[in-house]
């Protein structure tokens, strides 16, 4: 009887662990000259439902990125073109102590962080852009939204 129970929960600790939490994911990948200032990376998110999750941002960075920080302007549009949002929001991806924040391998780290704002019901697309004040901004791989359910 106990075989049974132990099948059972490995069971449905299997079927529990397969649930998607996400409602959307995407990552784009940066030219390996740098992220230009006049790049803008466009996520085009579709029809969101009524009630979601947290929204988070994700930066892929090298170890050896300039600055312990990055500011990224954060637009949000309906599927008019209409402006949702509109802010600048500033990601630490080094600690005080200069440490990578995030998940890392070799020398790539990922940090995810949660947005400032909720993403509106009604969004169709996220643009985002480097506001470093650097033509080619080098040592950040590739940006990515999750929006969780």
């Amino acid at each position: 009887m106990s075989k049974r129970i132990i099948a059972g929960l490995i069971l449905l600790l299997a079927f529990t662990s397969c649930v998607d939490e996400r409602v959307y994911e995407d990552f784009q990948k940066l030219p390996s000259q740098g992220w230009s200032a006049q790049d803008s990376l466009i996520f085009e998110i579709g029809e969101l439902p009524e009630s979601f999750g947290p929204n988070l941002i994700g930066v892929r960075f090298k170890e050896d990125y300039p600055y312990a920080n990055i500011y990224v302007r954060l637009i949000t549009q309906d599927s008019s073109l209409q402006t949702l949002e509109n802010q600048l929001i500033n990601l630490t991806l080094f600690d005080i102590d200069g440490e990578p924040m995030g998940e890392g391998f070799g020398s790539t780290y990922t940090l995810y962080d949660t947005l400032p704002f909720k993403i509106q019901s009604g969004t169709n697309q996220v643009i985002l852009l480097q506001y470093m004040r650097e033509a080619e901004l080098k040592g950040i791989e590739a940006i990515g939204l999750k929006i969780l359910k």
